[in-house]
């Protein structure tokens, strides 16, 4: 699967910035959380998404043998390791020691990163280093 171009996908992404946030939602400039915002760019990337995205829970302490997200990203990009994540990359962030990744990001360059936020919807901001130690799971968007 090739990768779709990096400066591509982040022009794309930053094109979202000021979207309000508002919960399962993926509309640019309207509202979206921070997986609507991955969908929203994959749609303008790539094209329909190939499948519903499920209701799904806002506990970011969730706990369970599964990663529901990582799994179904898996489905459609390519897994690359998170240490070789670099900008344009979509990142998993785990919010609690033991819990499931329940947050997604894209990054924008070596130190930064676009994400929808509760109370703040979409920015973009630093990847310090409390939020990279939280990285789970990095992809690439696929081209279409």
């Amino acid at each position: 699967m090739t990768s779709a171009d990096s400066d591509r996908v982040i022009a794309i992404a930053r094109a979202w910035l000021g979207t309000p946030y508002h919960d399962q939602a993926s509309l640019r400039g309207v509202g979206c959380d921070c997986l609507g915002l991955a969908r929203g760019v994959w749609r303008e990337i790539v094209g329909p998404e190939p499948f519903p995205i499920p209701p799904y829970s806002r506990d970011w302490g969730e706990t369970g043998p599964r990663e529901v997200l990582a799994d179904g990203a898996r489905r459609m990009m390519t897994e690359i390791a998170s240490f070789d994540a670099g900008p344009g990359a979509l990142v998993l962030f785990r919010m609690k020691p033991r819990a499931i990744a329940k947050h997604v990001g894209i990054l924008t360059g070596p130190g930064a990163f676009l994400h929808a936020y509760e109370r703040l919807g979409v920015i973009e901001e630093p990847l310090t280093q409390s939020w990279r130690r939280r990285i789970a799971f990095a992809f690439l968007f696929p081209q279409r």
